[in-house]
C-alpha cells in the first residue's frame, strides 16, 4: 500500500470528523441499525477495502461499504468483491490513492489497485437519472426542449440508495460508527425473505429490462420470494428484454449458470415466462413438451451443474453451453436424424442445431466448435456402449471427458446408471496374441554357412 498522500486544502472541503446521517429533506429519516443489532463486522471485510474506507474517512469524506457486499455479509456469505461509496469526487479520490485510475465516460469510477491484483471500486454517490424518475418530463413547462443534463449525476447517499435496483442492494455500512444505514427498507425485506424493486417496478423494468433478470437471480441465490408487485411487473414486461443489447443479456445469463443456483434460477425463469423471452430458440421445444421431458431434463442437468460448481469444479464455457443447450436439441427431430450405425461425429449438423437453439446469442468460434464437438460425441459414446468396444479414436479426443460427463448426467436424469468416468478402461480387452519364438540369428557369415554345407556332403 502506498504511503498516505496529503490532500491539498480546498474551499468547501468537508470537515474532518465522524460523518452524520441527517434526515433527508422531503422523506422519512433512514433506519440506522447500530453495531450490536447487525452481524456486519470488519473481520468480514477485506483488508484492502478497509484501507480505502479509513483513508476516505480520515480525510473528512463519507465512506460507506455499499452494494452486494453488505447484503452478502448480512446473509452469512463471504462477498466476492467490495465496493465503496463516498461523497468525494473521482478527482479527489484519485489524489488520495497513488495506485488508482479513473475509468468510465458517463459514470466515472475510481479503481484502487493493490498487490496481488486486488481492485477496490470507489464510486461517488449519484442521484437517479432523469429517465428513471417516475414522472420525468420530456419537455419544459414552457414547451421548450429540456436542458442538457450532466452526464455525471452526483448526489447524496439517500439519492444513491434510491437509484439502485433492489431494496436488499440499497444497504450501506458506515465505517465511522459501524452502523448499517437503510433508506429503502432493505433490512426488513432481508428478514422476510423478499425481493422488491426500489420504486415503481413498471417504470424501473421499462427503463432497464435487465433488472428483471437481476431480481430473478437474487431470488434464486438467496432462496427468497419475489414480492407480488415485482413478480406481476416481470410478467408484463418480459418481452421487453429483447430490446436490450444481446451481448449484455448473454453475459447476465452466463453469470447465472455459473452461480451455483442455476436450477432455481431456471425454475423461476420458466414460471415467470421470462425464460422463453430470453431464449426464443428454446420456445418450440417447451411448447411441444407435453410430457415435461424437456423441462425435467433441463432442471436435472442444471442441478447436476450446481453440485459441481459448489464443489469447486466449474466447467469451461464450451461444456457449460453444451449442457444448457442439450435438452432443447435432444427434443428436436433433427437431432434424432443424426443417429447412425457407424462411428461418426456429426459436428457440422450439431453446430447448426446449437446455433438455432441459442439464437440470437453468439460465442467465439472456438467455444462454438468445442461445444458442438461435445454434443456430437454423444452419438459416438452411445454406439460404443451398445457395441461394448471403445476404439482409441473415441476416448483419445480432447472433448471426450466433457462429453462423458454430459452423457452420465443425461443417463442419471433418465433414471439409468452412469457408465463411469472411464468406461473404455473397464471394458474387457481382447487377449493378446501369443508371442512367436524368436529365431536366433547365426553369427557366421556366408563363408561359414558354405563350409558347413560342404562338410555335410563329405560325410558318409
Amino acid at each position: 500500500m502506498p504511503e498516505r498522500t496529503p490532500t491539498p486544502k480546498k474551499a468547501g472541503r468537508p470537515r474532518r470528523g465522524r460523518p452524520q446521517v441527517r434526515p433527508p429533506a422531503g422523506g422519512p429519516p433512514p433506519a440506522i441499525i447500530p453495531r450490536p443489532d447487525h452481524c456486519v463486522s470488519r473481520k468480514h471485510i477485506d483488508r484492502e477495502a478497509l484501507k480505502v474506507l479509513y483513508r476516505l474517512k480520515d480525510h473528512g469524506y463519507i465512506a460507506y461499504l455499499v452494494g452486494g457486499s453488505v447484503r452478502d455479509i448480512l446473509l452469512g456469505r463471504q462477498p466476492k468483491d467490495f465496493d465503496v461509496g463516498t461523497n468525494a469526487r473521482p478527482e479527489e479520490v484519485r489524489k488520495l490513492f497513488r495506485h488508482s485510475r479513473i475509468i468510465g465516460r458517463r459514470f466515472r469510477l475510481v479503481h484502487v489497485y493493490f498487490r496481488g491484483g486486488k481492485v477496490i471500486e470507489v464510486s461517488t454517490f449519484r442521484r437517479r437519472a432523469d429517465e428513471d424518475a417516475p414522472s420525468s418530463a420530456t419537455v419544459n413547462a414552457d414547451g421548450g426542449a429540456p436542458p442538457p443534463r450532466d452526464e455525471n449525476l452526483y448526489g447524496t447517499p439517500e439519492e444513491d440508495a434510491f437509484r439502485r435496483d433492489l431494496t436488499i442492494n440499497g444497504l450501506f455500512y458506515n465505517i465511522a460508527d459501524f452502523s448499517v444505514i437503510d433508506y429503502v427498507g432493505g433490512m426488513e425485506d432481508l428478514r422476510r425473505g423478499l425481493i422488491r424493486v426500489i420504486g415503481d417496478p413498471d417504470v424501473r423494468f421499462a427503463r432497464d429490462p435487465v433488472r428483471m433478470l437481476r431480481a430473478i437471480r437474487h431470488a434464486a441465490r438467496a432462496g427468497f420470494t419475489v414480492e407480488p408487485a415485482t413478480w406481476a411487473a416481470i410478467g408484463r414486461h418480459r418481452e421487453e428484454i429483447r430490446l436490450c443489447a444481446v451481448p449484455r443479456v448473454r453475459d447476465e445469463w452466463l453469470k447465472d449458470l455459473r452461480s451455483g443456483s442455476a436450477a432455481a434460477w431456471a425454475r423461476l425463469m420458466l414460471e415467470s415466462g421470462l425464460f422463453t423471452a430470453v431464449f426464443p430458440g428454446y420456445a418450440p421445444a417447451l411448447e411441444d413438451d407435453r410430457s415435461g421431458d424437456v423441462r425435467h431434463l433441463l432442471l436435472h442437468l442444471l442441478a447436476h451443474l450446481d453440485t459441481r460448481i459448489r464443489s469447486g469444479d466449474e466447467p469451461a464455457e464450451p461444456e457449460l453451453v453444451a449442457l444448457f443447450a442439450f435438452p432443447a436439441m435432444h427434443h428436436r427431430p433433427e437431432w434424432a436424424a443424426l443417429a447412425s450405425e457407424r462411428l461418426r461425429w456429426p459436428t457440422h449438423e450439431t453446430r447448426a442445431l446449437l446455433e438455432e437453439v441459442l439464437a440470437p446469442y453468439d460465442f467465439r468460434k472456438a467455444t462454438r466448435d468445442a461445444a458442438a464437438q461435445i454434443l456430437a460425441s454423444q452419438w459416438a459414446i452411445r454406439l460404443c456402449l451398445e457395441r461394448g468396444s471403445w476404439p482409441k479414436r473415441v476416448w483419445n479426443k480432447a472433448s471426450y471427458p466433457a462429453a462423458l460427463r454430459l452423457f452420465n448426467a443425461v443417463r442419471d436424469a433418465h433414471g439409468e446408471p452412469p457408465v463411469g468416468d472411464a468406461p473404455h478402461r473397464d471394458t474387457a480387452e481382447r487377449p493378446p496374441k501369443a508371442a512367436k519364438p524368436r529365431r536366433r540369428r547365426s553369427r557366421r557369415g556366408r563363408r561359414g554357412r558354405k563350409r558347413e554345407a560342404e562338410r555335410a556332403e563329405a560325410e558318409p
